[in-house]
């Protein structure tokens, strides 16, 4: 039930014989073994010349800008970093400092040491090289190459091919238009660089730096590392580490750069704002005193104190004239009321000396006039001289009362006139003081902002000279001991390995693309129920290819024992002893049917049988190339003409070794095969056949060319169909596989011809005879 499943599911031609295919492979062993020796030798000159290429490493860790104390972050809590490495990796390797890392290294000019071989790049030439051209100038590639004589310089341009000799070892004393200028090195041994050339190649800026950019590889250092590694390979270790330190440098400063500028820009905005401020300080001072000088200010505040306290003053002194002008009224009006022995008050508050002195005066009179008068008549002279004295004190009172009240007047009305301006200026203070405010508000603001800023210009100026820097160097560059490439244990496996498939692939190329048959194999793929019977050798000799000798120990005598034994396996079993009949054909013409026809009557023959060998390929008779007989001998065809032609009388004993074995040959070609082949007596002519021979082997025509061998096939007791490997075409099986369905050739077997003709299919015959099989064109 499974191998019914497996035969339906899996087709013939899906089955595949791993043991075969290796053989079929290993057969051309010897094509393997000089593909593996070219290509180990070609991997061998490779190594031996190919440029050394070394990796260069340098690791930087990135610092953490942010400062001061912060609360835990999610990235703190779980241990990761703030910083974004994959924008530090972008920015390290943009186009921008790559840029500032070829200009500063004048990376687009490369130079170069020609050797016997090959050309391998240096950091710089030993020779002192000034480059004239700017690198913003250089718009395409610009190729020299310098040859040191021992005369001077030879260079050339190697895109023009013009050549400049330069008859010292200097350039700088010769006009030329080179784009630099060469000198010897003291340094340097003359004897290390003569005879010795170098190519100096001009590169654009942006060319450069593309190249650069592809060529560098940033890395970060795990999943939770700050720490990046920058790494490049080239052939100069020297210049791949200044390249690797360079950018490191580049990239610091470019960090640095960035946290200068706000410090820088911080600087300029307040240097620009000191300007401003200055001109607005001084504009609010020049106010400030123009205001004071307009009112008169000093102090507002002490002004304002000082005109409250004159204001009282000048009150105080109002009200202090005021009274005395009040008293002198009183004295005044005292004066007029009182009569003459009345005393005028004294000390009452006039503050007037000579005043008070004649009102002392007076009263000092009028008592001594009022005793007079109490002693005396009134014309006593010394009474009338007391009281005219009286009058006349009292005349000198009133007159001084009036001008002391007149002054009082006076000095009271200029009092109150300056009460009014105190009291004006007073009033005036309140507004005073809000403008006198608001200017020095603005001067304050000023002055505060001016000195904020200038705090803020030293923390700047503080923080442009402590920056930071934005990376820590880990690992400068560092370049490896050995080369990465090439590596010999890959390059040599890789050879080994295209030394093995390249023929594989040709031969598998081959294989795939070839449909002739080449073995037993290709017949039992086809169809299991064909048997095949015999595998015929072969030999690289062209001579001996006929089973001449009976008791030849060949390997042809041998395959030809063997498929005669098998031949009689396929044999039907009949009664009584009359001969059998087998057919040899093929599918068409060079397949060797009458070469495997002709040796298996005459192994037939070797076994003291009796045998005779028919040629019906009536269209192309081949039988007497091999017997060196005339080709129109009569013979079959002459038989099935002549009615009266005895068959026997062709029959011809072409080996005198196998005295059992008769031919009859085809005979004079007829111009109607088929109609002579079944006019009956080519039937006739097989019976009586029978009766004389063991066996009758006949040599047909191609099936697939003609009709003859389908027209005669019922006659045969069995069918030889020859295939030939190497010729054969494998779809040309399909038909002989159809003839043998259809039974239109009875008892069918195959027999391959010429196996092992080609080496390349891999199939080496042996069948212990000590025998291997050559090429050969069997027939």
């Amino acid at each position: 039930m499974e191998n019914q499943f497996n035969s339906s599911f899996f087709g013939e031609e899906d089955k595949i014989d791993v043991k075969q295919m290796i053989r079929q492979y290993l057969s051309h062993w010897p094509w393997f073994v000089i593909a593996v020796v070219v290509a180990l030798l070609s991997a061998y000159v490779y190594l031996r010349y190919a440029p050394r290429i070394f990796e260069t490493h340098s690791k930087i860790k990135v610092l953490d800008e942010s400062e001061g104390l912060e609360l835990p972050t999610s990235a703190f809590v779980f241990k990761r970093t703030n910083i974004n490495l994959e924008n530090e990796i972008e920015i390290i390797s943009s186009f921008l400092i790559m840029e500032r890392v070829v200009r500063e290294l004048n990376l687009n000019t490369v130079f170069y040491e020609e050797g016997t071989i090959q050309t391998k790049q240096i950091e710089a030439l030993p020779l002192d090289f000034n480059q004239i051209i700017l690198p913003d100038s250089i718009s395409k590639t610009l190729s020299y190459k310098v040859l040191v004589t021992d005369k001077g310089f030879k260079v050339t341009n190697l895109d023009t091919d013009k050549v400049i000799n330069f008859n010292e070892h200097t350039t700088y004393t010769t006009d030329h238009k080179l784009p630099f200028n060469l000198s010897l090195k003291d340094q340097i041994p003359f004897s290390d660089i003569v005879d010795t050339a170098y190519n100096i190649v001009f590169t654009t800026v942006k060319g450069a730096t593309l190249s650069l950019k592809s060529r560098i590889v940033v890395e970060a250092i795990g999943d939770r590392s700050d720490i990046l590694k920058l790494s490049i390979k080239g052939e100069s270790k020297e210049l791949s580490e200044n390249i690797l330190n360079t950018l490191t440098t580049v990239f610091d400063n470019d960090g640095i750069k960035d946290r200068q500028l706000v410090s820088k820009r911080t600087i300029d905005f307040i240097d620009t704002r000191f300007k401003l401020l200055a001109g607005e300080l001084d504009s609010i001072e020049i106010n400030r005193q123009g205001f004071k000088e307009d009112n008169n200010i000093v102090d507002i505040r002490t002004d304002a104190e000082l005109g409250l306290q004159q204001r009282t003053k000048s009150e105080e002194e109002v009200f202090a004239l005021e009274n005395q002008l009040e008293l002198s009224n009183l004295l005044i009006n005292s004066l007029k009321s009182d009569a003459e022995s009345d005393l005028l008050p004294a000390n009452i508050g006039i503050e007037n000396v000579s005043i008070n002195a004649l009102i002392s005066e007076y009263n000092t009179a009028v008592i001594n006039r009022n005793k007079l008068v109490s002693s005396g008549g009134e014309n006593n002279p010394m009474i009338q001289l007391a009281v005219s004295e009286v009058q006349n004190l009292k005349s000198n009172i009133d007159r001084s009362l009036k001008t002391y009240s007149t002054q009082v007047k006076a000095s009271l009305n200029q009092l109150k006139s300056k009460n009014r301006r105190l009291t004006g200026r007073v009033s005036q203070i309140p507004e005073q003081e809000r403008l006198f405010k608001a200017i020095d508000r603005q001067q304050k603001i000023k002055e505060s902002l001016y000195l904020l800023l200038l705090q803020k210009q030293e923390e700047a100026a503080i923080n442009l000279a402590i920056t930071e820097p934005s990376i820590k160097v880990v690992e400068n560059a560092l370049s490896g001991v050995r080369p990465i490439s090439p590596k010999s244990t890959i390059v040599y496996a890789g050879a080994l390995l295209a030394g093995l498939l390249i023929p594989f692939g040709v031969l598998y190329l081959i294989f795939m693309l070839d449909t002739k048959l080449h073995s037993k194999e290709d017949i039992v793929d086809l169809t299991s129920k064909i048997p095949v019977i015999g595998e015929i050798p072969d030999l690289k000799k062209k001579k001996d290819l006929i089973f001449n000798d009976p008791n030849d120990r060949s390997p042809l005598a041998e395959s030809f024992r063997i498929l005669s034994s098998n031949v009689d396996y396929i044999l039907p079993v009949k009664d009584g002893e009359k001969g059998k009949v087998i057919y040899c054909t093929s599918t068409i013409k060079g397949e060797g049917k009458t070469y495997v026809s002709l040796n298996l009557s005459l192994a037939l023959s070797s076994i003291n049988k009796k045998v005779l060998l028919i040629g019906a390929d009536l269209r192309n008779p081949q039988i007497h190339t091999h017997i060196s007989e005339d080709k129109q001998k009569p013979g079959l065809s002459n038989y099935l003409h002549d009615v009266d032609y005895n068959w026997k009388d062709a029959l011809i004993s072409g080996f005198e070794k196998h005295p059992n074995h008769r031919i009859i040959l085809s005979g004079s070609i007829p111009p109607n095969p088929a109609h002579l082949l079944t006019n009956g007596r080519f039937k006739k002519l097989i019976e009586e056949a029978r009766e004389e021979f063991d066996y009758v082997v006949v040599d047909t025509a191609p099936t697939i060319l003609v009709t003859d061998t389908m027209l005669i096939s019922q006659l045969a007791d069995a069918t030889i169909y020859i295939a030939r490997a190497n010729y054969t075409e494998k779809n040309l099986l399909k038909f002989s596989k159809e003839l043998s369905e259809s039974g239109k050739l009875k008892n069918m077997a195959y027999v391959i011809n010429s196996v092992g003709a080609n080496k390349s299919q891999g199939y080496g015959y042996n069948y212990g005879y000590g025998y291997g099989y050559g090429s050969g064109d069997n027939t």
